[in-house]
């Protein structure tokens, strides 16, 4: 089944459940993927993996979003959790990545067919990293990955 016929159907389920919290995650989603269909003139379905990215997307939104409510303190607590409970539901839409194992070995791969530059040029081994790999690979990972490797 595609992502779009399972989040149709989880929609339905929700709505005959009442289940507030996921209906809001779902239509934002559905907001965003029929945004993306009218902007990209696509008739029908969207691809799985479009809609997993756009899914990633939303999630690192949320994830940026984080630590200004951390900052609220005790009053923002209810946001956080709304939010955590998000993430955890878009969970099972989002690409699966690589692990540390695979990237770091994607990252030396990466740093000997650029001659092992020097520090100051992490910004070049990531975007040929990131090039090859964006939706395989988490970029804060790479970007700490990277950083080890070219010891800085």
């Amino acid at each position: 089944m595609s992502l779009m016929r399972e989040m149709d159907d989880r929609l339905k389920t929700a709505m005959r459940a009442k289940d507030k919290s996921a209906l809001k995650v779902l239509r934002m989603i559905r907001t965003r993927l029929k945004e993306h269909i009218r902007n990209s003139k696509l008739e029908g379905e969207i691809p799985d993996d479009e809609v997993s990215q756009i899914v990633a997307s939303y999630v690192k939104q949320l994830r940026k979003s984080l630590p200004e409510f951390e900052k609220g303190g005790e009053s923002a607590r209810g946001a956080i959790s709304e939010i955590k409970s998000e993430i955890a539901y878009l969970e099972p839409f989002m690409p699966q990545l690589l692990d540390e194992a695979q990237t770091r070995a994607i990252v030396e791969k990466a740093v000997e067919e650029l001659g092992h530059p020097p520090a100051k040029m992490m910004g070049k081994v990531i975007g040929h990293v990131m090039k090859d790999h964006k939706t395989e690979v988490d970029a804060l990972l790479v970007r700490r990955l990277v950083q080890e490797t070219l010891g800085e």
